[in-house]
């Protein structure tokens, strides 16, 4: 992880709530040291055993130094390991008082459809959960400011990822807004070129890393435009090229569910978030156009009758 991000997690002053560490763990796991994933993984595996566990006795348990249990606590969002104990106990409580159901997303090829549709169902709900959880408010409202207010509007996403930025277009135009969404590279690249200030650009990227998704990010912000990337991790590249970071849930990958499929449940929540707030910004303008979508598709979905 750069220092970059380390400071945008140990510069939290008010520590996540309980409900939250478990998202955290699952979204920043992946960009720790090997030392520091042991210390994450063991505090969101048993919140109540580790809460028992001073300094010392975590470090002891995980194989690692009390300087690396401070720093994970500080990763996490935590000022120190008092406040992360105490988020433990909490979170063990929660646990506790109303257990999640003893079903994971792990499917197996001979599963029966009921226990594959019950494992899914936990998953989504858990992906879900955790995106909200940890998604920053106020990089979400400045997005929202910025689209509500531009001229026009780019989202570039490739694979599972240009089907959450069709869904974006679709939704922003129905309210009034120019919005495209580009899943061709060239012309992503060539469109970014004509962004200016005042102008939008999203890259929709699960990796952080897809240079499809990069190079006409980088260049709209290089030609002025405000950029957002919504991306499973906040360290990747892609972030280094937008002004707004919208953190989607890192769900784990299977052999019959590979990430894209929870990585785009995740993705379509932040987009709906990034929808329903330009639509109370512009509520005056976006309530009208909607209706007026609303009324010239009404014809399609009435029955014909037969002759």
């Amino acid at each position: 992880m750069t220092n970059d991000v380390k400071e945008i997690f140990t510069g939290v002053t008010t520590p996540p709530a309980p409900a939250a560490l478990a998202a955290k763990v699952r979204t920043l796991a992946p960009s720790m040291t090997r030392s520091m994933q042991r210390v994450a993984e063991a505090v969101a595996g048993d919140p109540a055993g580790c809460a028992a566990l001073t300094v010392t006795g975590l470090a002891e348990l995980t194989g690692t130094s009390e300087a690396t249990v401070v720093r994970t606590a500080r990763i996490l969002g935590y000022p120190g390991y008092r406040d992360l104990r105490l988020a433990l106990a909490g979170l063990a409580a929660q646990q506790q008082s109303g257990r999640a159901p003893s079903v994971t997303a792990d499917i197996a090829v001979d599963d029966p459809i009921a226990d594959v549709v019950a494992k899914l169902a936990y998953d989504e709900q858990q992906t879900l959960a955790d995106t909200a959880a940890g998604l920053d408010t106020t990089q979400l409202g400045a997005a929202v400011t910025a689209l509500a207010a531009a001229r026009r509007i780019d989202i570039y996403g490739v694979g599972a990822s240009s089907l959450v930025g069709m869904d974006l277009a679709q939704k922003l135009l129905r309210i009034g807004l120019i919005a495209h969404a580009h899943a061709d590279p060239h012309l992503a690249v060539t469109n970014a070129v004509q962004l200016r200030t005042g102008d939008v650009a999203i890259a929709i990227t699960h990796s952080g890393s897809t240079g499809d998704v990069i190079e006409p990010l980088r260049t709209a912000f290089e030609h002025g435009a405000t950029t957002v990337a919504i991306t499973g991790r906040p360290d990747g590249p892609v972030s280094q090229y937008a002004d707004h970071v919208l953190t989607t849930s890192t769900a784990r990958e299977s052999e019959l569910r590979p990430a894209a499929m929870s990585s785009r449940t995740s993705q379509l929540l932040v987009v709906d978030c990034l929808f329903i707030g330009v639509a109370q910004r512009t509520y005056e303008s976006a309530a009208p156009a909607l209706a007026a979508s609303y009324e010239a598709l009404a014809h399609r979905h009435t029955p014909r009758t037969s002759r």
